[in-house]
């Protein structure tokens, strides 16, 4: 059985699928390992570190004898004409919006797996891509906004005077978003935070961080037996609306990281609440990607915008592709070795796995996912 390990073709993408230490581990599964040439190159990984550890360096051409193939991002027009019909193939898929990369896929009779899609559950935490790759996203935007913010973020007391620590502002309390917390709490800011989920307040206190809600009683009751958040009344959307604007207009750095896969990015900070803030403030904006969270924000770019820098970075996980990348090759290596027979030592795709159902996109010359088969995202 051989493994493939795909040089990714996207300009703005420095990750790479596997590291020396999940070929390693690969090695001992059983398979044979070709690394693309250069492939880890922008992660800090050299061809000879792959060899060292059983790998052989390969081309293009060898993709053709691959069982299993691994990339970070979806394989392009080109990169699927190169795989074998049958062969398996694992990476961030980002299927919503792109059916027709689906359906090549599929006439191609590839079978392929989306890791985004990976289920929350605790046999797959491991394996959950969304969370590796979201944390490394919430320290990073931190480290962004402090390389522009021409300020001191912590407090400094000096004999010429005090310099007074940075307010930090999150929005969105989930993996990023509490990760971007505790970063910029140990850079020395004085932060606090917000989020829809009332379960949230306690995590962002543990991390000595002050929460920002209207807390009334339809706030209390804002989430499900399930611990999603209920859909909240006009009213109260407009009451916490009106104080995050004023909030938001006191602080120094803002990180917004509300992002649903699939659907676009909430509008979150206005051009009026950018206005609002100081000169020389900054501004992160996470969700960028799916449209943004910050009206003005530019993929790609950092940009003026009412006189505060809006950071608009495309893949920020990729910003630190080192340690993205031996993230995500252990979340892929924890996943495909739920598809070994431990024993004969070779591929044993159980088609009924909990995981498979969930992630799988495409198989035997189909559209199988319940979301995409059809043609059409169905929500």
């Amino acid at each position: 059985m051989i493994i493939y390990v795909a040089k990714e073709t996207d300009a703005d993408e420095g990750r790479v699928s596997a590291s020396a230490e999940t070929v390693k581990k690969m090695k001992g599964l059983g398979f044979d390992v070709v690394v693309e040439s250069g492939a880890g190159d922008r992660s800090r990984i050299a061809d000879s570190d792959y060899e060292a550890v059983g790998a052989r360096i390969g081309h293009e051409a060898d993709a053709g004898s691959a069982d299993v193939v691994l990339k970070v991002r979806r394989p392009s027009s080109h990169e699927i004409t190169t795989y074998k019909n049958g062969a398996i193939v694992i990476a961030v898929m980002d299927p919503y919006g792109h059916e027709d990369a689906l359906a090549e896929m599929a006439r191609a009779g590839l079978t392929t797996f989306a890791m985004e899609l990976m289920p929350r559950i605790t046999r797959a935490q491991s394996m959950d891509v969304l969370s590796s790759q979201a944390n490394l996203a919430g320290y990073q935007a931190v480290i962004d906004a402090a390389s522009v913010y021409d300020r001191a973020i912590p407090m400094m007391m000096t004999a010429a005077g005090t310099v007074p620590a940075a307010k930090v502002f999150v929005m969105g309390a989930g993996v990023a978003g509490l990760q971007a917390i505790a970063t910029a709490r140990r850079l020395g800011a004085a932060v606090s935070a917000t989020d829809v989920r009332p379960a949230a307040k306690e995590q962002v206190a543990s991390l000595g961080a002050k929460f920002i809600a209207v807390e009334d009683e339809e706030f209390k009751a804002a989430e499900t037996a399930a611990g999603y958040a209920k859909e909240m009344s006009a009213e109260y959307q407009a009451k916490q609306a009106a104080l995050v604007a004023d909030h938001i207009s006191k602080q120094d750095i803002v990180i917004t990281t509300a992002l649903i896969p699939g659907r676009p990015a909430p509008r979150l900070v206005t051009r009026d609440m950018l206005k609002a803030m100081k000169r020389g403030s900054v501004a992160v904006d996470l969700a960028v990607e799916r449209g943004g969270n910050i009206e003005g924000s530019q993929a790609g770019e950092v940009a003026d915008v009412e006189g505060v820098t809006v950071i608009g970075y495309n893949n920020v996980p990729g910003r630190i592709a080192a340690s993205a990348s031996a993230l995500y090759a252990k979340n892929l290596l924890t996943f495909l070795e739920t598809m070994i027979d431990k024993n004969t030592k070779a591929l044993a795709l159980n088609r009924d796995d909990e995981l498979v159902k969930a992630t799988m996109l495409t198989d035997a010359g189909a559209v199988v996912h319940p979301k995409f088969a059809g043609g059409a995202y169905n929500g």
